[in-house]
C-alpha cells in the first residue's frame, strides 16, 4: 500500500510539469554507461538470473552494489500472459523481479543466492515487507536457451548452453535444500524463467533516482562479507549421475585414443613416469575420460614417487567403486568410475596418513584434467569452491 502510494505521487509528479527531457537524457547516460560496462565482461562470462523478493526497488538497489553484477533490470516474470503493466499485475499474475546480469568469473551464482536469501524472509507467503499480494510473491527464475520467444528482453546473458542450464539448476537446487533445512518449508518458487516484461521507465533504478525513497530491504547489507562455509559447499559436494551417461563402446572407440580406450575400457596399464598427468600439479579437476563425470580434486593430489597421479581421495565417495583384484598373483583393490566403470588404477593403504592414509594410483589415460580457468566453460563451475 505505501508503494501504491509513492507510485501516485511519482506519476502526477511527472505529468504535472517533471521535464521528460531531463528524464530521458539520464536515462541515456545511464545506458551508455551499462554498454561500456558490459562491454568489459567477456561473453563467456556473462549470465543472468532472475529474482523475485518482494518489492523490486529494494532488491535492485540491493543487487546493484555488489561486485561482479554489471546490470539490473525490474520487470515482470512468471505471469499468465506475455504482456503486463504495473496496474495488471493481478489480473496477469507476474511476480515483480529484477533480472541481474552479472560476471561469473568474479560472483558465482551461489554467491547471489546466498545474498538473494539474506534480504528475504523464505517463509512468507505473498509478503515481503510491508508490501502484500501475489506479486510480491518470492522467486528464482533461470532462462534457457528456447526462452527467447516469450522473454522479450532475451540477450547474450541469456544464452546458456545445456550444461549451463544444468548447472544452473544444480546450484539453485542445492541451495534450496541448503536454507530448507534453516528454516523448515520455503515459500520460494524455482523454475524456469517464463514471460520477462521490462518494468516500466519510472520502476528502473528508483532507489538512485529517488534518495531515501521507500525500501523494505537494509542495503547496508550488501556490504558485509557473506559467511560461505554453507552446506551447499561441503568438502563431498552432490554429483548427479544422470547428468554424466556413458556414450556405447563404439562411440568411446571414435572418442578415444588407444591408449585411453585400452585403459579405461579394456583394464590396461599406463607406464610410470611416461604419462600425462603423473606431475601435474595444476589447479582444477580430473574428470572421467569415458563421461566427463568429476572424480577428483587438485587439492588432494600428492607427489607419491609411484609414477602416476596419486590422490588422497575421490571429490566424493560416491563417484567411485570397488572391486577386488588378485590379477598377477597380487592382492589389490581396483578402483573404477561410477558411471563410465573405466577402469581408474588401484587404491592402497600408504598415502599421507594426515589425509586419511589411502593413495589413489590412477592412470591419466582413465582421466581429463579440467584447469581451474576453464571450469565455469565445461559446465563444473559448481565445483570451483573446492579449489578457493
Amino acid at each position: 500500500m505505501i508503494r501504491q502510494i509513492i507510485i501516485f505521487i511519482l506519476i502526477t509528479a511527472l505529468m504535472a510539469g517533471l521535464s521528460a527531457c531531463a528524464f530521458n537524457d539520464k536515462n541515456n547516460t545511464k545506458g551508455d554507461s551499462k554498454m561500456l560496462r558490459k562491454e568489459d565482461v567477456m561473453k563467456s562470462n556473462r549470465r543472468s538470473i532472475y529474482l523475485a523478493g518482494g518489492c523490486f526497488w529494494g532488491v535492485e538497489g540491493y543487487f546493484k552494489k555488489l561486485q561482479g553484477v554489471y546490470n539490473t533490470e525490474t520487470g515482470y516474470a512468471n505471469g499468465k500472459s506475455s504482456d503486463t503493466d504495473y496496474g495488471s499485475l493481478k489480473k496477469s499474475d507476474h511476480a515483480e523481479t529484477v533480472k541481474i546480469e552479472y560476471d561469473m568469473s568474479k560472483i558465482s551464482l551461489e554467491e547471489l543466492l546466498l545474498h538473494y536469501f539474506r534480504i528475504i524472509d523464505p517463509k512468507s507467503v505473498n509478503k515481503q515487507g510491508n508490501d502484500e499480494g501475489r506479486q510480491y510473491r518470492t522467486g528464482i527464475y533461470y532462462p534457457t536457451s528456447d526462452g527467447e520467444k516469450s522473454n522479450k528482453t532475451f540477450d547474450d546473458s541469456d544464452k546458456l548452453s545445456a550444461a549451463h542450464v544444468t548447472d544452473t539448476k544444480t546450484s539453485i537446487k542445492s541451495l534450496l535444500e541448503y536454507e530448507s533445512k534453516k528454516h523448515g518449508k520455503l515459500a520460494v518458487e524455482s523454475g524456469k524463467l517464463n514471460n520477462f516484461v521490462k518494468a516500466e521507465d519510472y520502476h528502473q533504478d528508483y532507489l538512485a533516482k529517488n534518495p531515501g525513497g521507500y525500501c523494505h530491504i537494509d542495503l547496508s547489507l550488501a556490504d558485509k562479507p557473506l559467511d560461505k562455509k554453507t552446506e551447499t559447499q561441503s568438502k563431498e559436494p552432490k554429483i548427479d549421475i544422470y547428468k554424466y551417461p556413458r556414450p556405447s563402446d563404439d562411440e568411446l572407440k571414435k572418442q578415444l585414443t588407444d591408449k585411453q580406450y585400452q585403459v579405461a575400457v579394456n583394464s590396461d596399464t599406463e607406464r610410470p613416469f611416461a604419462n600425462e598427468y603423473w606431475n601435474n600439479f595444476e589447479k582444477g579437476i580430473y574428470v572421467d575420460i569415458t563421461t566427463k563425470e568429476p572424480l577428483f580434486v587438485s587439492t588432494d593430489k600428492f607427489e607419491s614417487g609411484c609414477g602416476w597421479p596419486s590422490f588422497s581421495k575421490p571429490i566424493n565417495e560416491d563417484v567411485v567403486k570397488y572391486s577386488e583384484d588378485d590379477s598377477f598373483n597380487m592382492n589389490r583393490t581396483e578402483v573404477r568410475s561410477r558411471s563410465g566403470n573405466a577402469h581408474l588404477g588401484h587404491v592402497f593403504d600408504d598415502g599421507p596418513k594426515e589425509s586419511g592414509g589411502k593413495r589413489y594410483c590412477i592412470n591419466s589415460a582413465s582421466l581429463e584434467f579440467i584447469p581451474y580457468e576453464k571450469m565455469d566453460e565445461r559446465g563444473y563451475g559448481y565445483l570451483k569452491y573446492l579449489l578457493e
